[in-house]
């Protein structure tokens, strides 16, 4: 059945349940990602100068989708303020350690940059925006890159 729209607004109105659902799922994909380092990151190093609470291990947030100044967003962080039980630092340092490819604040052999290759595998490498690609070809847009 073809939509009339006669406006922007009915065009931001008839595209948001497709937007909405297209970015959760690309959320899900950076989401995914992350686990993944995160995950490398803890199977990688086994510490002997410290015990390890696995808080950073489960510190992957995803927000879902939502309408954002006229367009969709969704979030994917790292919850550093979750990390509190690391004695004689803060959840942001561990987070930026994890990102520089040291445990701990320790240089390791095993050095994912656990932020930055999340990105280098989902953003910079092109990945997202093929996945939105697909997403709206399957949905029926024309769409040309």
């Amino acid at each position: 059945m073809a939509i009339h729209i006669k406006n922007m607004k009915e065009l931001n109105k008839a595209l948001q349940p497709v937007m909405l659902k297209m970015v959760d799922q690309l959320g899900d994909r950076v989401c995914e990602n992350l686990n993944y380092f995160l995950s490398d990151y803890y199977q990688g190093y086994d510490p002997s100068s410290y015990q390890r609470t696995k808080d950073f291990l489960y510190s992957a947030v995803k927000v879902d989708a939502h309408p954002y100044n006229g367009g969709v967003k969704a979030s994917v962080y790292i919850d550093y303020d979750s990390l509190n039980s690391y004695e004689g630092v803060t959840g942001y340092q561990v987070a930026k350690w994890a990102d520089e490819g040291l445990h701990g604040g320790i240089e390791a052999d095993h050095k994912p940059h656990v932020w930055q290759d999340t990105m280098d595998s989902t953003v910079n490498n092109g990945e997202l925006l093929k996945l939105a690609v697909d997403f709206l070809k399957s949905k029926g847009f024309s769409v040309r890159t």
